[in-house]
């Protein structure tokens, strides 16, 4: 039994602990208000604690806990000021860390998985992990012919607690969508769902990352780094040296974090046109800004497969928000199954317009200033769970093959906002979406 499997246990417990916690706190919540303290501060105590048990809990756990914490990690910047302090670093911290695996257990996954003799492939090995992530970590070494190289190990075990934080993490996605405003959460919860054996499949991993380096290979603004061997557990490719986005967004220069978010964005939205393939785990973890200033990319387990670039409704869909024909709009989401017809009254004009904020503001002007006051008064209060945006995403249907899509777009929207950064994020839609430029005038 792995040592994650025997843990399985004690995860469950932690992850049922959630919805226990928020009850409790409910409780308590009444009990301050008989004693004279508003609404308004015992909702912004409440969510405060809940939030920081929530990240707390996703951060201790690997597999699909902490795979949902990176995911919610990148609308870090619309989570509101008054009580976001103390957890927005445990949130940076899900990005790139968790508990590495003993050596003697690395090494039973490369003898597995490489051979026994798989010493003999690298000049040199660092048994200890220069990186860790949900479902696996990362080694420095040397390979044989004297390139350094990225040498990513799955986690023993790490198919069944993937599987097992998902299921139970689907049972308490209304408390997450609580503190994740403008997030479908379920929506998110049921594609990694479907994902599941996509991300712990490393094969079709470097199969995706070898298209994506042929695709970029050459760029002057872009690098991926080459697969060197793979197994179903064990990916071997080019060791890329850089300052992590994460660095950028509390340390970075002004020029340096508006370059950042030009650069995301524009691989985000051109990869499906260039690769037919959209890179659907956009953090800051994942993201590396080169010393000659190109835009490095890791992790290419989840990605989107659109052989003939982004679903055709998302720009017209964008364009009909922009400007303002939320009848036609409305009609386009019924037909194209955003909204199910029998609940189509439910969503007003005025619900998509607070709805798609975050993604048509920057549609208006030819640069746009990312920052978090914006993102917040775009998403919506976060304690506010009677608002528009949060009963809104509770009736929307987001088709499957739209949920990446939409997933990235304001994943890149979030990280932007974290970089405080201005990025000309209109001539980008209107160059990789297709549609969005149809009606502009």
């Amino acid at each position: 039994m792995s040592e994650i499997t025997r843990g399985q246990g004690r995860r469950n417990a932690k992850l049922a602990s959630l919805p226990l916690g928020m009850a409790g706190r409910a409780v308590g919540g009444v009990g301050k208000r008989l004693t004279g303290k508003s609404k308004d501060e015992v909702s912004a105590e409440m969510m405060g604690k809940t939030a920081e048990q929530l990240f707390s809990v996703l951060g201790e756990l690997k597999g699909g806990a902490m795979k949902v914490g990176q995911a919610l990690s990148i609308m870090e910047a619309a989570i509101p000021d008054e009580y976001g302090e103390p957890f927005r670093e445990a949130l940076t911290k899900l990005q790139a860390e968790a508990p590495p695996m003993p050596t003697a257990t690395v090494h039973r996954v490369l003898d597995q998985q490489l051979g026994t003799k798989w010493r003999e492939r690298f000049a040199s090995f660092d048994d200890q992990p220069a990186a860790a992530a949900s479902i696996g970590q990362v080694h420095r070494a040397v390979w044989a012919d004297g390139r350094p190289v990225a040498v990513k190990v799955q986690y023993p075990g790490a198919d069944h607690a993937l599987r097992a934080d998902l299921k139970t993490l689907r049972r308490v996605s209304g408390l997450i969508q609580k503190l994740s405003p403008g997030t479908d959460v379920k929506g998110m919860v049921d594609e990694l769902i479907d994902r599941t054996d996509d991300e712990l499949d490393y094969i079709a991993e470097a199969d995706n990352q070898r298209a994506f380096a042929a695709a970029f290979d050459g760029d002057p603004d872009f690098v991926i780094p080459k697969v060197v061997a793979s197994a179903p557990k064990v990916v071997v490719s080019e060791w890329i040296e850089g300052t992590r986005l994460s660095r950028l967004i509390t340390d970075g220069t002004r020029e340096q974090r508006n370059d950042a978010a030009l650069k995301m964005t524009t691989f985000e939205f051109s990869s499906p046109a260039r690769v037919g393939l959209l890179h659907g785990d956009p953090h800051p973890g994942n993201f590396f800004i080169l010393d000659d200033g190109r835009f490095g990319v890791l992790d290419f387990g989840a990605v989107g497969r659109y052989p003939n670039g982004l679903p055709p409704h998302t720009g017209e869909i964008l364009a009909l928000a922009r400007d303002q024909k939320y009848d036609e709009l409305r009609e386009l989401m019924v037909q194209t199954g955003f909204i199910q017809r029998a609940y189509a009254d439910r969503v007003t004009s005025a619900d998509l317009a607070k709805y798609l904020q975050p993604y048509i503001d920057p549609l208006y002007t030819d640069t746009f200033h990312f920052t978090r006051k914006w993102l917040q008064r775009a998403a919506g209060k976060a304690t506010d769970v009677t608002g528009d945006v949060y009963k809104t995403s509770r009736n929307l249907n987001v088709p499957k093959e739209y949920v990446m899509v939409f997933r990235v777009l304001l994943g890149c929207v979030g990280i932007a906002a974290q970089l405080d950064a201005e990025a000309p994020y209109r001539a980008i839609m209107y160059e990789w979406v297709p549609g969005i430029d149809e009606q502009a005038g």
